[in-house]
């Protein structure tokens, strides 16, 4: 039940936020925070005091739609707990980066963005498909209103780029999940959108492949990878902080956690088969981004590129289909989400105060901003891969799970590492080093870190250096929900380990 209760609070927080508005513009920040903290202070409470099994932690099931075999069914393993805790606690960065940030409608501000944040829960816990994709398609409308009326100068473009592609290729998941229900019916005599039952679905080989192909379009969309990122640049540069931070840290995420739990488990034949392809993609996406983000003058258009060759990795690890290499893609999951996010929320603050995304604009800040420069060393370090933080683990496994199985694409990965310390160093020189460039902008309004400011960040940071140091607590929440998928496609684990 505790599961209803966490998705049910933020819908019922996000009402509640809009409509305070009419009494005090600030009261549905207050709401808005104290939802989430609420929700946070709940997911903590589920966290087992022992290592826990292959079993599900928590587990509500009710019936939906009995007729055609839907029903309200969640479950919370290891992975699902790390994922959600994430999202709450990015819930509450998002809310304290929009703190005096938004000022217009922030009653249904806080709607959206609470909305958005329930439906993320509901994808990471559903574990009926047709809810799966309920779930899907509610956190996709509220951020399209998040960015579409707080956004930028572009924003209609950017909001409804972000709506067709994801809309689109959301369609195509729902087609294939249609295949099998209808196979299941075909094959046992009923209707079921069960993740056990479906698993259980047998396909022929050119038809498993093709259902397969509309889970990972609609997923590597979301992650994103090339060839479907276009989206994410747009949608980045023009949404507001708080936006940014949701995109970055939580939504991307819901992709990759929809390859590990989905797309390869219930296709584990055609998926070996497209392993290749699927780990070429990872590799062109790492370099390909990488390279763009040196062109780009924009400071959040360069860190959405960026963040779109870090999550190559987590493709890499996942069709690299072993412990180690699913390891480092969770472990990258998380690593990327507090450190995409902070560069974001820096990004969004110095766009804040000085009206401008436009690196030529900036530059000598370090002098003027001093405490804002050493955070953005920081996570700047920290994206780049640096020993002893939470990336650098991620990257690490998923690149030696990734050798085991496909060398070539391994390699090409790897030459990422050595572009992200070249752009991650070039943005710093550009916005914090060289001669001041005061006469751009109103250097009244270019202040420097607040207390809260600098508090958000250093919940941040510490998370960073926990998961680079002790990476073992997360390791060991997730290792039995991974091993379990693994054992169910042992058979195709065995063959893949010899691929090229």
């Amino acid at each position: 039940m505790i599961l209803i209760w966490l998705i049910s609070i933020l819908f019922i927080g996000g009402i509640l936020a809009w409509a305070s508005e009419r009494y005090n513009q600030n009261y549905p920040r207050n709401i808005a925070l104290l939802t989430v903290l609420l929700d946070l202070l709940l997911m903590l409470s589920i966290l087992p005091s022992e290592s826990i099994t292959s079993e599900w932690i928590t587990v509500f099931q009710i019936d939906w739609i009995p007729r055609f075999g839907i029903s309200l069914y969640f479950a919370l393993d290891g992975l699902s707990l790390l994922l959600i805790i994430l999202t709450a606690f990015l819930g509450a960065i998002s809310i304290g980066s929009a703190w005096n940030e938004i000022k217009t409608q922030t009653g249904f501000f806080y709607f959206n963005l609470l909305w958005t944040l329930a439906g993320v829960i509901g994808v990471f816990t559903a574990l009926d498909l047709f809810l799966f994709f309920f779930f899907w398609e509610v956190m996709l409308i509220p951020m399209y209103f998040i960015i579409a009326i707080w956004g930028h100068e572009n924003k209609n473009y950017a909001a409804m780029k972000f709506f067709i592609f994801t809309q689109v290729t959301g369609m195509l998941m729902l087609v294939s999940i249609l295949v099998l229900a209808y196979s299941h019916y075909t094959q046992f005599g009923s209707y079921s959108f069960k993740y056990e039952d479906l698993l259980s679905v047998s396909l022929a080989s050119s038809l498993q492949f093709w259902v397969m192909l509309g889970f990972f379009i609609s997923f590597t969309t979301k992650l994103p990878s090339v060839p479907f990122h276009s989206w994410l640049p747009d949608a980045h540069s023009q949404a507001p902080t708080a936006g940014s931070v949701i995109l970055a840290g939580i939504l991307l995420k819901t992709g990759a956690y929809g390859l590990i739990r989905f797309a390869v488990p219930l296709f584990p034949e055609a998926s070996l088969t497209f392993a290749p392809i699927a780990m070429g993609l990872a590799a062109l996406s790492i370099l390909y981004c990488a390279k763009v983000a040196f062109a780009q003058s924009d400071i959040k258009r360069l860190i959405a590129y960026t963040s779109v060759s870090h999550m190559g990795f987590v493709t890499l690890g996942v069709y690299a289909w072993n412990e180690q290499a699913l390891q480092g893609a969770v472990m990258t999951m998380l690593a990327h989400g507090l450190s995409a996010a902070a560069l974001f929320m820096l990004a969004g603050g110095l766009q804040h105060r000085i009206h401008t995304r436009d690196m030529g604009d900036m530059g000598g800040l370090w002098t003027q901003v001093p405490r804002m420069a050493v955070v953005a060393v920081f996570f700047s370090v920290a994206a780049l891969g640096m020993p002893g933080l939470g990336n650098f683990v991620g990257e690490f496994l998923a690149l030696l799970g990734a050798f085991q199985t496909n060398i070539p694409a391994t390699v090409i990965a790897a030459f990422g590492l050595i572009l992200a310390s070249v752009y991650s160093l070039w943005v710093i020189q550009k916005v914090f080093h060289g001669e001041y460039s005061g006469e751009h902008f109103d250097e009244a309004k270019l202040t420097d870190l607040s207390r809260r400011e600098m508090f958000y960040f250093g919940a941040m940071m510490l998370g960073l250096v926990w998961m680079g140091m002790y990476p073992q607590s997360f390791l060991d929440l997730s290792q039995p929900v991974l091993a379990q998928l693994l054992s169910s496609s042992q058979g195709v684990v065995s063959n893949l380990a010899g691929i090229q």
